[in-house]
């Protein structure tokens, strides 16, 4: 398991780790008078699209653009693999090559 987000109001983390699938846990922290919560998880494209991450969702809209050959934003599309390519090595996760 590894951080996925931090989350400032515990109603907002309880749902967010309500979406995520497989292992997970949410840890509380007191910084002077703020509590944190923190997601802990598996890091999957899956859970990160659950949490509405990373642009995801408008890439899932990009791709099926390209896919019907109607037009898209190509640089918003190289600018959300950008972030992708940070979110791959720093997760160990590897892009699908469809998305790229």
């Amino acid at each position: 398991m590894k951080l996925l987000n931090t989350y400032e109001d515990r109603e907002e983390a309880e749902t967010a780790a309500q979406k995520i699938t497989g292992e997970k846990r949410l840890a509380s922290e007191r910084d002077s008078t703020v509590v944190i919560y923190n997601l802990f998880g598996q890091p999957t494209w899956s859970n990160f699209y659950a949490l509405g991450m990373f642009n995801l969702a408008e890439l899932k809209q990009i791709i099926e653009a390209r896919r019907l050959s109607q037009n898209y934003n190509q640089r918003r599309h190289q600018e959300i693999l950008g972030t992708l390519r940070y979110v791959e090595s720093s997760f160990e996760i590897k892009i699908p090559s469809h998305w790229l």
